[in-house]
């Protein structure tokens, strides 16, 4: 007898929607899946805010861009979600329990969440003994595809000899098959129990016929594995055959014999010699086109092509080092000191470790090109790896060699590159490294740039101890906060600081303009780069601590003028872009020598002079202008200096005062420690009010603003405490700071000036803004003699180690 029920109401219900791609989800089965999109983790959240129903669409398409209800199988599920799990990485793990199946209608978005209008379907309810029959050939049916297939668990095979009606074990049996989503779709879709009890039988049949099959292919394959190592045997027996015979003329296809004559040459350490030789033997008696035959071939290879005892012939000249650092590079004393200190030692002890240097300071000051220059000056390899961005500790310690594709980590590779074992070695941006799942390549550093321990660092390819003491070990950061501290522990840190206006045009007249030159052509030319043009470069068309930048602009007024030389000789049209100033100067130099054809100038007649109105001729309006700090005589208004990894910059804090009831308002997007060194400044001025002359009760009837400008710039740190509280006195006093000051240091609530970091980079950020004044902590005084003795003659210091003493001083006399 079958019974057909009709849709329970005519309204079509409505639910969220999650769309599964590659799998079914039948009624009355529990299963669990993952969501790693956000529009269904928009529809889960839909959902568990009504009772926890959720509409299951099977996709039969891919959508190019919008998913439509053509792309998806008319047929669904309508799930109970069970448990939601939040998982780290961001995506979520969902356990549903297939309810009913719904016929969809159709697509819906709701703000951004979609949603689908289905017909609810309810299969026909059949009652007799051909469906409990039907029930029972399936199970014994699946019984025996799971002694063939050991895939299904225990647990599945209790639930299907549990399960009491036909829904439930057509869903558990279905859900185990490894069939196409198309066939999963068609069962689905059957109404009728007894339909689908007998078309599921016809395919768990199938699946175990398909089973039976595989099983007789694998042992086909067995058979032929079995006859191949046959074959093998025979083959290494016909080899002894052919060496009793005297017969020599046979190949060595696996490359074996080469090998081991090449280990026996080498100088290397016993340990790798005797695992060397072992895996040679290993290595013949494999055949020459198997798999793991490659795999210790390419191993073996990097055995022998990695420097063992391979040394550089070292130059321990001091002069000699001394005059080839000062040829690459302008003063950075500390490096050449520390590098020539290191020569030293060395013409008296032989046997010395190499130093681990960590060379500190903004970019374009010259702390990759040094590296060079060291292993110039010492006649050694110089090797370079970047560390930006690395994220793999593998990329250090290199992979097992058991992986497809493993190699070793940069630090053996570079070595191989090198072919000494006693290079300069570069580890650039080592601030720039981060970690994740794969582990952390700062940890893997630790064991290198150890001296105690990396005499026996270990690479995961190798599996071998490989000496690194005598490796001179180089490392470049613009920043220290961003290195672990065990790792920083390990290294000498020696700070580049910027340079100074002098220092810059110092190194373009020495090092840069002779380069530039020489790139672009025009080495044998009497072309000059005034200084006019230098400054002119540096101040307005350069905001940077290096040189990196000025370098380019150089380049780029040389290339110009070379165009314009080219073209002025050979009359071209383009010519029309040539300087006005220098059409005459040109006609001077070439005369009647002008071509118009392709022949180029004689560049040793090319006499010219390039000032500064000539760098805005051809570099355009400058984007800096002349830097000028806001020291106009302004109450509320005091000037800071700061520190970042470019170098230092002026920082000014401005204070206005509102009538209110006492709130401090932070505005110019300040870090949590520069807001409270503002509470800091404000409480400290309420407690010493009577001795400033100002109102004890300023903050009852004022609100206080207090703002720190190119607010779009995060801002953080405790030195913009006495620049905070000079600004918000001098705002309480309605008097203006004295001209051309700047000042930084951290105050605290008993009166004391802190001392702080980065003097040097922020006295010079102040000189460039034309300060002349500069306060700072006394026990900063010591960092005066770190700066240039131009700078220290142009610029008065003010030390104070007392907040009061030092406000003081900040303003005209006869202010308090």
């Amino acid at each position: 007898m079958r019974i057909n029920r009709s849709p329970l109401n005519l309204r079509k219900p409505e639910l969220p929607v999650i769309i599964l791609p590659d799998t079914v989800i039948f009624p009355y089965t529990v299963a669990p899946f993952f969501l790693t999109d956000a529009i269904s983790t928009r529809a889960v959240d839909e959902a568990m805010r009504g009772k926890r129903d959720i509409f299951l669409a099977f996709q039969k398409e891919k959508a190019d861009s919008t998913i439509q209800k053509k792309h998806l199988y008319s047929t669904g599920t309508v799930a109970h979600i069970l448990q939601v799990l939040k998982l780290p990485d961001g995506n979520s793990r969902l356990l549903v329990e297939g309810r009913s199946k719904g016929e969809l209608s159709k697509l819906v978005k709701r703000k951004d969440i979609l949603m689908v209008q289905y017909k609810p379907i309810q299969e026909s309810r059949e009652i007799g003994r051909t469906l409990a029959v039907g029930m029972e050939t399936l199970q014994e049916t699946f019984y025996e595809y799971t002694r063939k297939n050991k895939k299904i668990t225990k647990e599945t095979k209790n639930q299907v000899e549990q399960a009491q009606t036909p829904e439930k074990v057509i869903g558990i049996i279905a859900s185990q098959l490894t069939i196409p989503i198309e066939d999963k779709i068609a069962l689905l879709e059957i109404d009728s129990p007894g339909e689908k009890l007998s078309r599921l039988s016809e395919i768990v049949q199938m699946e175990i016929e398909k089973s039976s099959l595989k099983h007789d292919i694998s042992g086909r394959v067995r058979k032929k594995m079995e006859k191949t190592q046959k074959e093998y045997f025979l083959n290494e027996q016909l080899k002894e055959i052919n060496k009793e015979l005297g017969n020599s003329s046979q190949e060595d296809p696996s490359g074996a014999a080469e090998l081991e004559s090449r280990i026996n040459e080498m100088t290397m350490p016993e340990e790798v010699k005797a695992k060397a030789l072992k895996e040679v033997k290993r290595l013949s008696r494999l055949q020459p086109m198997s798999p793991e035959s490659g795999v210790l071939r390419t191993y073996l290879e990097w055995l022998v092509d990695i420097p063992w005892s391979e040394e550089s012939n070292d130059r321990m000249n001091l002069a000699r080092a001394a005059r080839v650092l000062d040829e690459d590079h302008y003063n950075l004393k500390k490096a050449k000191d520390r590098i020539l200190d290191y020569i030293a030692v060395r013409q008296i002890r032989e046997k010395l470790k190499g130093p681990i240097l960590c060379f500190v300071g903004p970019p374009g000051t010259g702390k990759t090109s040094l590296g060079r220059s060291v292993a110039r000056a010492l006649n050694r390899e110089f090797v370079r790896i970047s560390l930006g961005g690395i994220r793999d500790e593998a990329e250090i310690r290199g992979h097992r060699k058991t992986y497809v594709g493993a190699l070793p980590g940069k630090i053996i590779q570079s070595i191989k590159k090198a072919g000494t074992t006693n290079p300069v070695f570069l580890l650039d941006e080592i601030d720039k490294m981060s970690s994740d799942f794969r582990g952390d390549p700062s940890a893997a550093l630790l064991e290198v740039l150890d001296p105690e321990q990396n005499g026996t660092f270990t690479d995961h390819y190798l599996e071998l101890s490989y000496d690194l003491s005598s490796v001179m070990f180089i490392t470049t950061a613009n920043s220290l906060h961003n290195i672990p501290r065990p790792l920083l522990d390990r290294m000498e840190v020696i700070e580049i600081p910027g340079y100074t206006e002098i220092e810059k045009a110092r190194i373009a007249r020495g090092f840069i303009i002779p380069k530039q030159l020489k790139e672009n052509g025009m080495e044998n030319s009497r072309l000059n780069i005034s200084d006019d043009a230098v400054n002119t470069l540096i101040r307005n068309y350069t905001m940077e601590s290096g040189v990196r930048n000025l370098e380019r602009q150089i380049g780029q007024v040389i290339r110009k003028i070379t165009r314009e030389a080219i073209e002025s000789y050979q009359k071209r049209s383009g010519g029309n872009n040539i300087h006005t100033a220098r059409i005459h100067k040109y006609q001077e130099i070439f005369g009647d020598r002008s071509d118009k054809g392709e022949n180029l100038p004689d560049l040793s007649v090319f006499d010219l002079t390039i000032n500064g109105s000539d760098v805005l001729h051809y570099l355009g309006n400058p984007p800096i202008p002349d830097e000028d700090s806001d020291t106009r005589e302004r109450a509320g208004l005091a000037t800071g200096m700061a520190w970042t990894e470019v170098g230092g910059r002026v920082l000014p804090v401005e204070v206005s005062l509102l009538q209110g009831e006492g709130k401090l308002i932070l505005t110019g997007k300040l870090g949590d420690v520069m807001k409270e060194s503002a509470q800091i400044a404000l409480s400290y001025l309420r407690a010493n009010a009577e001795t400033f002359g100002i109102d004890p009760n300023f903050y009852k009837e004022h609100d206080i603003h207090i703002h720190v400008p190119e607010g779009a710039i995060p801002k953080d740190g405790p030195s913009a405490g006495i620049t905070m509280t000079a600004a918000l006195l001098s705002a309480l006093k309605q008097t203006p700071l004295i001209s051309k000051l700047a000042m930084t240091g951290e105050i605290t609530l008993t009166d004391r000036l802190l001392p702080i970091g980065g003097v040097k980079e922020k006295v010079l950020a102040a000189h460039r803004n034309k300060c002349r004044i500069i306060l700072l902590p006394e026990k900063n005084r010591k960092d005066q003699e770190d700066l240039p003795q131009e700078i220290r003659d142009d610029i008065r210091f003010i030390f104070s180690s007392s907040v009061k003493e030092a406000l003081g001083q900040l303003f005209p006399e006869g202010t308090f």
